[in-house]
């Protein structure tokens, strides 16, 4: 047994039952190949009869050398915002697509942790923002994101009004839908439907992306990923503007608000099979190159 990766922490897509068998399957692999398996609380009430030590997620970061996460993008998504402040590392077992992120497919699955146990794969370290909003020099909320951070308009269908500021310097005043903050992790998800580039998801960088802009000289910038980012709604009626991380928790916002948007201190590392292969992922999922019907 390799003892870089000694306790293995399990956390399956929520409510999903049909993980089930993959996750029996894998939990069988590794008890038998001598490694401690803890499984995720919230997992542990969707699949019964495990049989396994139980946690709740945030323990599985402080006992776990290693978490895989089954399910699919969004389950690691939520997964590393758990772990971050931790320094665990993940791995992702897709049961749907080949995913971004979970990029170990069920029939592939034993041999390729065979391999990442053996020691043989990729490591990256991504990083995730932090977002606090700030309202009459009280912080209302904070949330960290993996993809992204979302000022945005919802259920009307006026656009709002806000700045952008970055590291005190203004940049502009927009009306538009709203704004993208995205990492490089999340320049290939709603980024990328607003017009955003692709950005290698090492690099050091964040994107702002408009949603949707009036003036259409309005693009998205790339700015180093240590800036800090301050955005201002000047125009937001009957208070129909939010923050959401990731597409989740939503906080509403009201004229005068101040979103800051930071690089989150602690970071994740994903663990991907040793031939891991970022741009044949891209070919995969946008069909470059593929012949269309």
């Amino acid at each position: 047994m390799n003892v870089e990766f000694k306790t293995i922490g399990l956390i399956g897509k929520y409510g999903d039952p049909g993980i089930a068998e993959t996750l029996k399957t894998l939990a069988n692999f590794l008890v038998q190949r001598g490694h401690e398996v803890l499984l995720d609380q919230q997992t542990a009430a969707t699949v019964p009869g495990h049989h396994l030590a139980t946690v709740e997620r945030e323990s599985l970061g402080e006992h776990c050398h290693l978490v895989v996460v089954i399910g699919g993008d969004g389950s690691l998504l939520t997964a590393a915002r758990a772990l971050a402040d931790h320094g665990v590392p993940v791995v992702g077992v897709n049961l749907g697509r080949l995913g971004f992120l979970a990029d170990i497919s069920p029939a592939t699955m034993l041999d390729h942790m065979s391999e990442i146990l053996d020691g043989r794969y990729v490591a990256e370290d991504r990083f995730l923002l932090n977002a606090t909003i700030h309202r009459d020099g009280e912080t209302l909320g904070e949330s960290d994101a993996f993809n992204d951070v979302v000022v945005h308009k919802w259920n009307m269908p006026r656009m709002i009004e806000f700045e952008t500021h970055v590291n005190g310097h203004f940049m502009d005043v927009q009306r538009s839908d709203g704004i993208i903050v995205s990492t490089p992790t999340g320049s290939t998800a709603y980024a990328l439907s607003g017009g955003g580039p692709i950005l290698m998801p090492t690099l050091n960088a964040i994107c702002l992306v408009p949603i949707c802009p009036h003036t259409l000289s309005n693009r998205p910038v790339v700015v180093d990923g240590d800036s800090r980012i301050d955005i201002v709604v000047r125009d937001c009626r009957d208070d129909k503007a939010q923050m959401t991380c990731d597409g989740q928790g939503n906080f509403g916002l009201r004229e005068g608000d101040r979103i800051r948007v930071l690089k989150k201190a602690r970071g994740i590392r994903l663990i991907h099979p040793a031939n891991h292969d970022y741009f044949h992922i891209l070919r995969a999922k946008l069909r470059w190159g593929s012949k269309r019907e």
